[in-house]
């Protein structure tokens, strides 16, 4: 039995949006789709730019690494890897693709992508770096939900689906929640760390605006 193709995209860049670079893109997707298939990889998808590679804001771009995480995409085939980007830009998107776990193939080193000591090295510190903050955000979250539960704060009560079966069902906005955190001292931010931690995903600024919706009623009333 053949084992299953393995799944890769393409993505070609040129800098700008002149008429002339139109037959560029072309020349690189028929290359690149015929290097893909050269390597036994099956193409789900080609994704293209006409954008300077300093810039990450490229239509383009952000479809692909979208798509390479939804399908779980193993490869990924440009010209070269100065197609991905330019100075910070190019190592934010390899950065991306190495935590999808996405093989890089360029044409110009015809195989992986070889990266010098400089880079693989920021490579490390970014992911490092990454890994800090996760953890620092989970401490925040921790730290948020402990105090809650010591000022007397018990969602179970509140949530159906937190312990309680004759509970109210989960709001996407617990406005109950930001209430009673907030009457016990709590800063929007904290109430916003406090609720994620819950499974809700809301912001500072949404907190803040559900509680001042909040007071404008009860002064309304």
């Amino acid at each position: 039995m053949m084992n299953e193709q393995r799944s890769a995209v393409v993505y070609c860049r040129v800098s700008t949006e002149k008429e002339t670079q139109s037959s560029s893109l072309e020349r690189q997707e028929e290359e690149l789709v015929s290097y893909a298939k050269q390597q036994d990889y099956k193409v789900k998808g080609v994704f293209k730019d006409k954008h300077s590679g300093y810039d990450v804001e490229r239509e383009g771009l952000l479809e692909m690494l979208d798509f390479i995480k939804e399908e779980g995409v193993s490869a990924l085939f440009v010209q070269d890897e100065t197609r991905l980007g330019r100075g910070n830009a190019r190592m934010a998107v390899l950065h991306l693709l190495q935590k999808t776990e996405t093989d890089v193939f360029s044409m110009q080193d015809a195989g992986t992508v070889q990266l010098n000591e400089m880079d693989t090295m920021l490579l490390e510190i970014l992911a490092i770096v990454e890994e800090y903050q996760r953890k620092i955000h989970n401490a925040k979250i921790r730290r948020g939900m402990r105090r809650a539960v010591e000022n007397g704060y018990r969602p179970e009560k509140n949530l159906s689906n937190r312990g309680n079966p004759l509970g109210q069902e989960r709001k996407e906005v617990p406005i109950e929640e930001i209430i009673q955190l907030r009457n016990k001292g709590f800063t929007f931010q904290e109430i916003a760390t406090t609720l994620r931690g819950l499974g809700f995903n809301v912001s500072k600024a949404t907190v803040h605006r559900r509680y001042q919706e909040y007071q404008e009623r009860l002064e309304g009333k």
